[in-house]
């Protein structure tokens, strides 16, 4: 989706792990690799952009977690409980005024078969040990990376 707001967007990445392999792709605009991700939708929450956009990307139908995360009141229909992110970032976008405020999420998924969104998409799964091998990634993508795994081995 296209910027809604010419100063900042809330947006979403997802890093998906599934035994013990995380997915990073390399995103297309900015030669990062990176979780799945994009604009949180005016008729969505952060948790569907979420799942959204990794369905969009990469094919693949996650859970969301976070470790800490504990529901209230499930009969409550005043409020929808969200997983929270396991980070936050907020980082400029082109030249100019426009940010983006990052909301960073840990998806597991059943599969590792990966549909890309387009032929030209790259992506693949890293171990631990691969990923801190792999010179490609920046150090932030690997922190978030590294703790998805980190994340979803407690989890498992």
């Amino acid at each position: 989706m296209a910027h809604i707001h010419e100063l900042i967007d809330l947006t979403v990445s997802v890093f998906v792990v599934h035994k013990n392999r995380v997915l990073l792709r390399l995103h297309e605009k900015y030669n990062v690799w990176t979780g799945a991700g994009g604009h949180v939708e005016l008729d969505e929450d952060a948790n569907q952009a979420a799942i959204r956009e990794t369905k969009e990307e990469v094919g693949l139908d996650v859970l969301l977690i976070h470790p800490d995360f504990v529901a209230l009141d499930p009969k409550n229909t005043n409020c929808k409980e969200l997983i929270p992110p396991m980070a936050m970032n907020i980082h400029k976008i082109y030249k100019g005024p426009h940010h983006h405020m990052d909301l960073v999420y840990v998806g597991v998924s059943d599969s590792d078969s990966v549909v890309l969104e387009q032929d030209t998409d790259k992506v693949r799964w890293f171990t631990k040990d691969e990923l801190l091998k792999f010179s490609e990634v920046n150090e932030r993508q690997r922190h978030y990376a590294l703790k998805a795994l980190e994340i979803a081995g407690k989890i498992d």
